[in-house]
């Protein structure tokens, strides 16, 4: 069946600041595709992320490279040869999954997991700061069942302190984005046992992580910048407890579910995160997250307004997408 494919940028504000250990943002810009067939169409959404290299117009250059072989009917499968993992080639799988569930008249959950899928605990995170305002915020949301708080400088200690304090029965994960060093890892661990953290995501730089074969980890750590596919996972055992999945970084749903099952086999927790991004690009990573063992799926709770229709929000639960919204 032809397709037609249309992708376009979007600017969704972000209530008030976003800070991690690489800089700060007021706005999340995302690249939308839309794949229309037989009267129906799919949607995908991705966030171009700089780290890895990518921007609005790579990615956008990306799906224009692409659209000959996607409207002529490209699969899942052969998705990652014609295009690399990556946000443009997620918004693109997403679209086609959603447009295929509708096509076909029943929800995409059905070729992702064995049970229709349930809410599921969502963590809410906290932006870099002074361990003041740090703490102001865990205060504000202490009624969370689980927050993520951004750290990353040479001392957190303070941070992590006054978080837990404003926050005392909320279980925390952290998330350094390469921020420590070999010199501050061991000490800024004892501090996350000191204070109950779940899980550390990504102490140290991708690439420069031995250390984490040699330090006791009394402390789940969880690899993010260090694995974007399925064939990394094996390397990391030795260094990481857990992955964290994202459908931007795994270029779309097909990837991910094959990290997710590749993970399980070796015996690593699960954690399905998210760039800061609306409810279209969260809508799939839901499903993908039923069973995880950490949820962050909390993109347009740090927005200043969503999309419409969007996911439902209630207390500390993320609940899966209607139809209307994707698959």
């Amino acid at each position: 069946m032809r397709r037609q494919l249309a992708s376009s940028t979007e600017r969704f504000p972000i209530a008030g600041s976003f800070t991690i250990s690489r800089g700060s943002k007021t706005e999340a810009v995302v690249v939308t595709c839309r794949l229309t067939a037989g009267g129906h169409t799919g949607q995908g959404e991705c966030v171009p992320y700089p780290r890895y290299g990518e921007s609005v117009d790579s990615v956008l250059a990306e799906i224009e490279a692409a659209r000959p072989a996607i409207e002529a009917g490209l699969e899942h499968k052969e998705l990652g040869r014609a295009m690399r993992a990556g946000a443009a080639r997620n918004a693109v799988d997403c679209a086609l999954w959603d447009l295929e569930a509708k096509l076909a008249g029943e929800p995409a959950w059905k070729h992702v997991n064995d049970a229709e899928p349930q809410p599921l605990v969502t963590a809410y995170t906290i932006s870099l700061g002074e361990p003041d305002a740090m703490a102001a915020q865990a205060a504000h949301h202490a009624h969370r069942a689980l927050l993520k708080v951004k750290v990353g400088t040479a001392d957190d200690a303070s941070r992590i302190r006054a978080v837990r304090a404003a926050a005392p029965t909320s279980q925390i994960i952290l998330d350094a984005n390469e921020g420590w060093t070999e010199e501050t890892l061991t000490r800024h661990l004892a501090i996350c046992v000191e204070c109950d953290v779940a899980l550390v995501e990504q102490p140290l730089p991708a690439g420069r992580d031995e250390a984490l074969r040699h330090v006791e980890r009394k402390v789940l750590v969880c690899a993010d910048e260090s694995v974007h596919l399925s064939a990394d996972l094996a390397a990391l055992c030795d260094r990481y407890d857990a992955i964290n999945i994202k459908l931007d970084k795994a270029g779309g749903m097909t990837e991910a579910l094959a990290m997710r099952d590749e993970a399980r086999r070796l015996g690593l927790k699960i954690m399905v995160g998210c760039m800061v991004g609306s409810s279209l690009a969260m809508a799939p990573a839901v499903l993908l997250a039923q069973g995880a063992d950490f949820v962050d799926l909390d993109g347009p709770l740090l927005l200043a307004r969503d999309r419409d229709p969007a996911l439902r929000y209630e207390g500390s639960l993320v609940f899966p997408p209607n139809a209307s919204l994707w698959g």
